[in-house]
């Protein structure tokens, strides 16, 4: 499989969390990745989505899709500062927040936080997979 790259913003709205899942599966599924991980990269991009409107200090919140070496990689750029990675952590039962990172932390084989370009911003990041190459 070549490799593959697809990026966008969107406004840093709530509605932009469903338009950035939409557009990561669709993009996904053009390149032939199978539902189940194209449904995993979905989740994985609301959460990191959501957190970036939640935390991220931004009017536009960035997103790149690629598959090299049989992952997908995913990364979400938002303008919040600090590269300490977010620690997944265990939600009580009534609450309605604070699974995400660990929703992340579970779909994906690695993630982390870099530093945006230039120093602005941050860069969360997953991967998974791997993605079936074809015979």
């Amino acid at each position: 499989m070549a490799s593959s790259h697809d990026a966008f913003r969107l406004t840093a709205q709530g509605a932009a969390v469903a338009e950035a899942r939409r557009r990561v599966q669709a993009r996904l599924w053009e390149w032939g990745v199978d539902d189940e991980l194209s449904d995993d990269a979905g989740l994985i991009v609301s959460e990191l989505f959501t957190n970036a409107l939640r935390y991220g200090d931004s009017e536009k919140i960035g997103c790149a899709v690629r598959i090299c070496e049989g992952l997908v990689r995913i990364e979400v750029t938002d303008g919040g500062t600090g590269l300490t990675v977010p620690q997944p952590r265990v939600a009580g039962l009534d609450e309605e927040c604070g699974r995400g990172l660990l929703l992340v932390s579970v779909l994906s084989r690695a993630w982390g936080v870099l530093a945006g370009e230039g120093g602005r911003g941050r860069v969360v990041w997953a991967e998974l997979g791997p993605v079936d190459q074809p015979q």
